[in-house]
């Protein structure tokens, strides 16, 4: 085949480390196409357990792979070849490999929004197509464990025979489903069970450091004699739904620890010694099981000298989610170590409702980098659901497509590609209006020319907690209006009012393709009333009345219909009641009704 220079771009994603493009096209037979597609096993191919050669010639379509993997991943790019082209294929050839060996998704189903087996079968599907080979889902209580129904209930919660069937379909589709169970932080809800306070390293809410949110008991006591036995019947009964040999168990943040019981013990040995000694006794825990066990590094990265103390056989999962995060730094202290390690960047979708792309971009990047300098075993693309999980899928989408890419081929991430392939396989719009205003929608943020970790003003001003409950997650939302000029606000308000004017355009031609234009509109609506309050408190600081009101009763309408609305989409996706997800918008009606209240009252007296 004569090789050609024209501006042939297959909109592939990831994007092949070597593509040639050939003269001609081949057209598939109408009839029985499968019998023009040839795979073999061949020593020819790359020499990875995921390597392939792709041909395509006027003869045929050859598949070239050492193993299984390969073939997988030959296939999911032929699929997108073929949606792009249809039965039309362009002569050309793929020699092609993966950067890492483990590529995955972790999503968190325990702050508000538990998908329903549906939404999880399709969301395997497409990471599939992205070449995606692991799936986390974060679990805090949301596993629908028998004996604690009083715990989950309200929530929602995946039971075991939903669990067994996505693991089933994951495992069809090359994917390692990974249980994943938080084990000695972030067991709130489980630490409210009256059964379960005992277990609490402190029984009550206290102070937190920064003065300005409580910290409610989050933490196992690691020297509570019904600890380990409680941890070892939720292993028992979770556990054997998977066949992934790995087990995440969590371990960041034990915000409590050496407060309360285990005070006396961490005085004598060392908080940090406590900590790993309770990780150990976990890690015999899941090897008897016959798993690996994977855990968050941010503890034992404020201890260095420790990490060599760490089984040899543990997975330490490096998280970070800022651009700026030191996984140079800190992937190097792993691998010095020679403990195994994953990059896991994030999303930035938490606490921003629309994204935070920008930042998500380069925490991606720095990720992929870094991990692969130093030989990480596997990229997990996080994405977290602070403050009741508002953010629906479709805004995680570009970030998921993004971060599959670099985990592939860490040096090709193409924006224009990205898009066009967002448009086709997984927003199924082929006017692309979707893709566009869901990408753009993540850098509205910027108009507001004010920056913070882990949040935006957008996500954090309609989801901000009651001040009297003190919460920690969305806690700076009401003080964002005195940072930001009344331009600025109205600036991002037009920039999200008309990336929603994309959307109305758009046409997607399946069913779920709808669903997600309808989740890209919700977030939109609500990060738009941010600003809309944001532009509220500004009139009732500057003692602008008949502003402040006018904003109050518009506030209120459209508060009560996007409620109403998001409540009815909720069950398309989603398993329990939103209770968890969006109380705060019933809190914003709240404080505009008291404004409209006190303004009758004054009218009233006079005063």
């Amino acid at each position: 085949m004569k090789a050609v220079t024209d501006q042939f771009s297959p909109n592939l994603l990831p994007q092949p480390r070597s593509l040639k493009r050939r003269a001609g096209t081949f057209l598939l037979p109408q009839k029985n196409p499968l019998a023009a597609v040839h795979a073999s096993r061949t020593p020819a191919a790359p020499a990875q357990p995921e390597g392939y050669t792709l041909s395509i010639d006027r003869q045929g379509v050859r598949l070239e792979f050492r193993e299984a993997a390969g073939l997988r991943a030959a296939t999911a790019t032929l699929r997108q070849l073929l949606r792009q082209y249809g039965r039309r294929l362009p002569c050309l050839q793929i020699r092609d490999w993966p950067d890492f060996a483990r590529r995955g998704v972790m999503l968190d189903i325990s702050r508000g929004r538990v998908p329903k087996l549906e939404t999880l079968l399709d969301l395997a599907e497409k990471l599939a197509d992205f070449k995606i080979n692991e799936l986390q889902l974060y679990t805090e209580h949301t596993f629908a464990y028998q004996k604690y129904k009083s715990v989950w209930q309200s929530w929602g919660a995946l039971t075991a025979k939903e669990i067994q069937t996505l693991a089933a379909r994951c495992r069809e589709l090359g994917i390692d489903l990974v249980p994943n169970q938080n084990s000695f932080g972030h067991l709130r809800e489980f630490l409210t069970d009256p059964r379960l306070k005992k277990l609490a390293e402190i029984p009550t809410a206290y102070e937190a450091e920064t003065k300005d949110f409580l910290r409610h008991p989050t933490t196992l006591a690691p020297n509570h004699p019904d600890t380990l036995p409680f941890l070892r019947e939720l292993y028992d009964e979770l556990l054997p739904n998977f066949s992934s040999q790995l087990f995440n168990i969590g371990g960041d943040e034990p915000w409590d620890l050496g407060k309360g019981q285990s005070k006396k013990l961490c005085a004598t040995k060392g908080q940090s010694r406590v900590y790993l000694d309770f990780l150990k006794k976990i890690h015999g825990e899941v090897t008897t099981r016959g798993k690996t066990m994977m855990f968050w590094g941010d503890i034992i990265l404020k201890h260095p000298a420790l990490i060599r103390e760490l089984p040899k056989n543990a997975i330490a999962l490096n998280w970070g989610y800022e651009a700026n995060h030191p996984f140079t730094k800190e992937a190097a202290q792993f691998a010095q170590a020679k403990i195994p390690f994953y990059v896991c960047p994030g999303t930035s979708t938490w606490q921003t409702l629309v994204g935070k792309h920008d930042n998500a971009l380069a925490n991606l990047r720095a990720a992929a980098h870094a991990g692969k300098k130093f030989g990480a075993l596997g990229f997990l693309n996080t994405d977290w659901g602070d403050g009741g999980h508002p953010q629906p899928l479709a805004v995680s989408w570009p970030m998921f497509a993004a971060g599959a890419a670099l985990a592939w081929n860490t040096n090709a991430l193409d924006e224009k590609n990205l898009l066009a392939v967002l448009s086709r396989d997984v927003f199924e719009d082929p006017t692309s209006k979707m893709a566009q205003a869901g990408f753009q929608l993540g850098f509205a943020h910027q108009k507001f020319g004010v920056n913070a970790p882990n949040e935006t003003p957008l996500g954090t001003v309609i989801a901000a907690p009651k001040p009297e409950d003190r919460e920690l997650f969305c806690r700076n939302g009401l003080k964002w209006f005195d940072k930001v000029p009344q331009r600025k606000i109205l600036d991002t308000l037009k920039e999200i009012e008309e990336q929603r004017k994309q959307l109305r355009r758009a046409k997607p031609k399946s069913k779920s393709g709808k669903i997600l234009v309808i989740e890209l509109d919700l977030a939109a609506r609500m990060a738009a009333q941010s600003c809309k309050f944001m532009l509220w408190q500004q009139a009732s600081a500057a003692g602008t009345t008949s502003e402040a009101k006018r904003r109050a009763l518009r506030g209120v309408r459209e508060l009560q219909k996007l409620d109403n609305d998001f409540n009815t989409y909720w069950p398309s996706r989603n398993k329990g009641k939103p209770i968890h997800s969006t109380p705060f918008l019933r809190w914003r009606i709240e404080d505009y009704s008291r404004s409209l209240r006190s303004a009758k009252i004054l009218l009233r007296t006079g005063k």
